[in-house]
């Protein structure tokens, strides 16, 4: 199959560089709103609202990152997102590590009936979920909390941890266990010492969807927080667009930056295992 696609690749190089092109003009595409968000954050108010597009900022400057920075909201705001980020990233993994070791463990009545309910929910959009979210949550008391707001991410993100980490679970031979077993070792033992290890990978995977959906978030922190000093890092960029005043362009760029900076970080660092767990878990579940 592979020396097929040799062949025909070779034998047809016009295909190949169409698609080549096609793959360049998507790219550039997808480049060029990250690009205008970056050269814009280094242009001057003037420069900014100029209605002739300016590829490259004649006079670049840092003042747009300053005035961002030293807003008086800026480090609250990211406190709480830091909070609630935390918090999402760790119930996730943790709720959904054990789950998806029952569901590929054990068997009990009703198994698959979770699994596809699981499925359902992971089908419906956030949104869907956001006025009945919201009348539950102001019914318990727990609107205006970090804890409301974390538990809300965690309902959105936790039916693809479990059903990532179960593909990583089914993965590992039950061999492993029942030697194990033998040996004297207790359910704890098997999981923490063995099963938990082996699908870190998963973990790995299911925390970094957890992180992005969180962090990105602006409509469940914008509903579910009452107080401003509550708000985390995507309600705090709408603060550069008032009535009032308008929309400050540069600034608004320069916090879009400063806010896509710690994602872009974290992906970098373990994108390798990104992939693979979520080949993983879509392959083998």
């Amino acid at each position: 199959m592979n020396n097929r696609l040799r062949r025909s690749r070779a034998g047809n190089p016009k295909g190949g560089a169409l698609a080549n092109a096609i793959a360049v003009a998507f790219c550039l595409v997808w480049v060029f709103p990250v690009y205008w968000m970056v050269n814009t954050a280094f242009k001057p108010r003037s420069e900014a609202m100029t209605s002739t597009p300016l590829f490259l900022p004649k006079s670049p400057t840092l003042s747009n990152f300053d005035a961002a920075i030293n807003q008086t909201t800026f480090y609250r705001t990211l406190w709480n997102s830091l909070i609630v980020v935390g918090g999402t990233v760790l119930l996730a993994v943790v709720l959904g590590m054990f789950a998806a070791a029952a569901l590929s463990r054990f068997r009990f009545r009703g198994r698959r009936a979770i699994m596809v309910a699981i499925l359902i929910v992971q089908m419906l959009p956030g949104s869907a979920l956001l006025i009945p979210t919201f009348l539950v949550f102001n019914r318990v008391g727990l609107l205006g909390t970090y804890a409301g707001l974390i538990l809300a991410y965690v309902a959105v993100v936790l039916p693809f941890s479990i059903w990532v980490m179960r593909g990583f679970f089914i993965a590992v031979p039950v061999e492993i266990e029942e030697a194990a077993r033998i040996d004297g070792a207790s359910t704890w033992q098997i999981l923490y010492k063995i099963l938990f290890p082996l699908v870190a990978p998963g973990m790995v995977a299911s925390s970094i969807f957890a992180f992005i959906a969180a962090w990105n978030d602006y409509l469940v922190a914008y509903t579910f927080m009452k107080d401003q000093d509550q708000y985390t890092l995507p309600v705090w960029l709408a603060s550069f667009s008032t009535p009032i005043t308008g929309t400050d362009f540069g600034g608004q760029m320069a916090g879009s930056v400063i806010f896509s900076l710690p994602v872009v970080v974290f992906f970098l660092i373990i994108q390798r295992k990104l992939v693979s767990g979520v080949s993983a878990g879509a392959v083998k579940g």
